[in-house]
Parts: structure tokens; sequence; C-alpha cells
């Protein structure tokens, strides 16, 4: 191959990889973490990520975050974001699992810092 169609390759080869990066970075902001509600957003991603341990008929760990009412002990008490952010002191969750996607932990910081209403 001769020199000048080598580098138009190379240069060609890295500017498509800076836009891949690009484009996962503008994706990962586009988290949507106004108005976020129990009933619409956070449901979902407990019923996805967490009930297939922790659902009443389960009770895994004796942690059973099915209802609002359950799931509100461990928001109250610090445990629900410490498990899912993999702090120190706090079992990883989803265990044994990839941690959840970055907004959907975003999302459920959001609900608990407004309070963590049952919308």
């Amino acid at each position: 191959m001769k020199k000048p169609v080598y580098h138009i390759f190379l240069f060609a080869l890295f500017m498509g990889c800076y836009y891949d990066v690009e484009e996962d970075f503008r994706m990962d902001t586009e988290c949507n973490t106004d108005n976020i509600t129990y009933s619409g957003d956070i449901l979902n991603i407990v019923s996805n990520r967490c009930y297939k341990c922790h659902a009443a008929s389960l009770n895994l760990g004796n942690v059973t975050l099915e209802g609002y009412d359950k799931i509100s002990i461990y928001v109250n008490s610090g445990r629900l974001l410490g498990a899912i952010r993999r702090e120190p002191g706090y079992s990883p969750m989803p265990q044994n699992e990839s941690m959840l996607p970055d907004c959907d932990i975003r999302k459920i910081e959001a609900w608990v810092n407004d309070g963590a209403p049952n919308n």
C-alpha cells in the first residue's frame, strides 16, 4: 500500500472511532431525569431488574422491593441507592450481574432526591 493511501486509511479509521465515542457520549447525556415518577419510571426499572430476586414471592436476602410501601423502606434507609451505586458497606445490586445503566441510576437518584413520591 502506498504511503498517502495508508495515511488516508488511518485517518478515516481514527475518525470513525472518534465518532463512535462522540455518539456514545451524546446518548448518555440524553438521560432525562425531569419529572420522574414511581409509576411511570421507577416501577419499570425495579420490576425489570430487581423483582427476579426481590419480588414478594421470592424475598431473597429478606428484601422485598415489590410495592411502593416495601421499596420506600429501602429508599428511606439509604440502602436502595447504596446498593445500586455499589457503595462500600452495601451489598452490590444487582448481585452477580452488571451494574444498572447509569441513566437508570440517575433516574432513581432524581426520584429519591425529590422525596420518592408515590406518584
